[in-house]
């Protein structure tokens, strides 16, 4: 499996599949190791804390997002304003930067 993804931190995407299915978010961390994706908002599960008295934390259950997988994700393009896949292109300044498959738009700036 290659360490590579055409999705970033601050990426705006669509979730494709899973309970989340159809709903947009932003992108807070990429685990390229693992293939995850955790999404602001998204995927929220509730993690069962325990109280410790000595440095004074409060138990309880608090909710938190957990990764989904980067192939149930697609990045928005910031131009068309549509899921799409991501094309690689090299400008004439020679930068490398992602591109919409469906408007050609920039989606690196």
């Amino acid at each position: 499996m290659l360490n590579k993804s055409n999705i970033k931190k601050k990426d705006k995407v669509k979730v494709i599949a899973g309970k989340d299915k159809g709903k947009t978010g932003i992108v807070l961390d990429v685990d390229l190791k693992k293939q995850r994706v955790l999404v602001e908002g998204r995927n929220m599960v509730k993690k069962h804390l325990r109280s410790d008295q000595s440095t004074g934390i409060a138990g309880g259950i608090e909710d938190r997002e957990a990764p989904i997988a980067i192939s149930n994700l697609m990045v928005i393009c910031p131009e068309c304003g549509k899921p799409t896949r991501i094309g690689k292109k090299i400008l004439k300044d020679n930068r490398k930067v992602r591109v919409c498959k469906l408007c050609n738009g920039i989606i690196d700036k």
